[in-house]
């Protein structure tokens, strides 16, 4: 199956949601690192203000321990990432759950719920860049 530009950049983003972790945590969309969640560590590569005013873009490495299992969240604004070694299972609601592997990217809309499944027996890791509304929880259980 081959995506377009615009199917693939959604794609990606939602990798990098279930990728990070950042589920369930306080931390605004401001760039502030959430609570830490066990297995997982990622690490603010670049973060910047816009494209419009009212939200920040944030680009973030993310590492999956084996078998850690990402809870179902969303985030309030677009989530595109790219798998860079290792694997995830990505349900996003509304989409049949994709088996990701290196090279893969995906997107995740707004607001919409996704989670990360068991990545087997290799760390992930996983690039993401997130357009999000400034000053809202960057993610929320859903």
């Amino acid at each position: 199956m081959r995506l377009t530009r615009r199917e693939f950049a959604g794609v990606a983003s939602c990798a990098i949601c279930a990728a990070t972790g950042l589920v369930a945590t306080g931390a605004a969309a401001q760039g502030t690192a959430p609570a830490a969640t066990s297995g997982l560590k990622r690490k603010i590569l670049s973060q910047m203000d816009g494209p419009m005013p009212g939200y920040v873009t944030i680009v973030a490495e993310v590492e999956i321990e084996p078998g850690v299992m990402v809870a179902r969240h969303t985030h309030p604004g677009i989530e595109s990432g790219y798998v860079v070694e290792g694997g995830i299972d990505l349900p996003i609601q509304g989409q049949p759950t994709r088996a990701l592997k290196p090279g893969d990217g995906f997107q995740v809309p707004a607001e919409t719920p996704h989670a990360g499944g068991r990545n087997g027996d290799k760390m992930t890791k996983i690039t993401s860049t997130y357009v999000v509304e400034k000053g809202k929880p960057f993610a929320s259980p859903a």
